[in-house]
């Protein structure tokens, strides 16, 4: 049997649990009671200010795919009761979704997902909602992150041999969404249009007898504006033998091992020396925010991360939960220790001061109508409305993601940005009734 390959069916990638759920709810006559779940976080990653929504327009394409065909119904035969197959035969999603759009910070108990449907509905859609978002959100959180410590200087996303074939392309989405330039991945470049980058790697160089000669070929086939890996072997010598093969004119030289800030500036002063001083300076090789935040006085002009960011840099996940918080227009909520939820359909707002400065998040009952401030903004907007996209959500890009998540880091307080431990960039209030 061979796996699922990308633009099939996602009706698998999910637990096995939901679907006994709704076997037993068809059985007792609980599965078409009108539901309210929500996705939240209860609190964001150890040391993190806020977090960044990513993933919403996969989950959107998803949900399209969320179809159970007969290969589907196969597989699920064994354990599965012949009425319930019969209904996922016919499954489609009916219901409503409101959200954070793309783009947008959460923060501790933001409503980021609100699916509002038929119990049995919304139940399956759980493991993909929350598989999406828990990744997604985690790499663009720690993405973020590392785009403000560059300080303006580009980024390459580079992590593809770091992680899940799938994983990569997501990581790469979620990454040029919070900010990088481009991305290794080709085939997010086919599926979602990031600009791809690249040159050459160590084994390169090796292949070649030396490493001038090695350096010459890069150049005929590439051109001079080419970027030359010069740490194989003597990085002195590189950067003299890049030099040599490519003329003054030479795009860029990559240093991907070391002592980074040392020898960036070496290379600089070498580079300058020899005439090429239009040359940019690359680094990669085990970056993280906290390291790119160490080398901004450095000469440094773009960097490349890989590892840390898709495995989003110490917090793979971002701790979301989905949870069922009203039956027939009845508020419920868990109450277990450290694991409870607030019951009641809700919404939220963001205060700002007058100077566009962000100051709070409120979430409130969401039948209710908000007490709007001249500065407040509504978060959630419609994103499917009786099973299908909304116009807005089917429009929406990557670039729009991008121009609002650096609108809203604009907006969160300068101690906010900080990567030191500390509490969430603004409160979040929580209004009578949203509990």
């Amino acid at each position: 049997m061979t796996g699922s390959v990308p633009g099939g069916s996602t009706a698998l990638l999910t637990d096995r649990y939901e679907l006994t759920m709704v076997a037993a709810a068809l059985a007792d006559g609980a599965a078409d009671r009108r539901c309210v779940f929500e996705l939240f976080a209860r609190r964001l990653p150890d040391g993190r200010r806020y977090g960044v929504v990513a993933g919403t327009g996969r989950l959107l394409d998803a949900l399209a795919r969320f179809r159970f065909g007969p290969a589907e119904l196969e597989l699920l035969a064994p354990f599965v009761d012949a009425d319930t197959l019969e209904w996922l035969r016919d499954y489609r999603f009916t219901g409503d979704i409101d959200g954070y759009p793309e783009g947008e910070l959460y923060f501790p108990g933001s409503p980021i997902l609100t699916v509002t449907g038929t119990f049995a509905d919304a139940v399956v859609l759980e493991t993909l909602a929350l598989s999406i978002y828990n990744h997604d959100c985690a790499i663009a959180s720690a993405a973020a992150r590392m785009v403000g410590a560059a300080a303006g200087r580009p980024l390459i996303e580079m992590g593809s041999r770091r992680t899940h074939e799938e994983a990569a392309v997501a990581s790469a989405r979620a990454a040029y969404l919070a900010g990088f330039a481009t991305t290794s991945n080709l085939a997010a470049e086919q599926r979602y249009g990031i600009p791809t980058a690249g040159t050459a790697a160590h084994a390169w160089v090796l292949l070649h007898d030396d490493e001038l000669t090695a350096f010459r070929s890069q150049v005929a086939a590439l051109g001079t504006d080419t970027t030359l890996l010069v740490d194989t072997f003597d990085i002195r010598k590189g950067i003299a033998n890049a030099v040599e093969a490519a003329g003054t004119g030479l795009g860029a030289v990559r240093i991907d091992s070391g002592d980074l800030g040392e020898l960036a500036r070496q290379a600089r002063e070498q580079l300058d020396a020899l005439g090429a001083t239009s040359t940019k300076i690359v680094l990669s090789g085990d970056l993280d925010e906290y390291a790119i935040a160490s080398l901004r006085a450095e000469p440094v002009d773009s960097y490349g991360v890989g590892t840390a960011l898709v495995t989003g840099s110490g917090a793979p996940t971002a701790g979301m939960v989905y949870k069922l918080v009203e039956v027939d227009g009845r508020p419920v909520s868990k109450r277990s220790s450290s694991k409870e939820s607030r019951g009641g359909r809700k919404s939220a707002l963001r205060r700002f001061k007058p100077t566009g400065t962000a100051v709070e998040e409120v979430v409130y009952p969401g039948h209710a109508e908000p007490d709007l401030g001249p500065h407040d903004r509504v978060l959630p907007v419609p994103l499917v409305r009786r099973g299908e996209p909304t116009p807005e959500a089917s429009a929406a890009t990557l670039e729009d993601a991008r121009e609002r998540l650096r609108a809203a880091l604009v907006a969160v307080p300068w101690e906010g940005l900080k990567l030191s431990r500390g509490e969430p960039a603004i409160p979040t209030t929580f209004l009578e009734g949203s509990r």
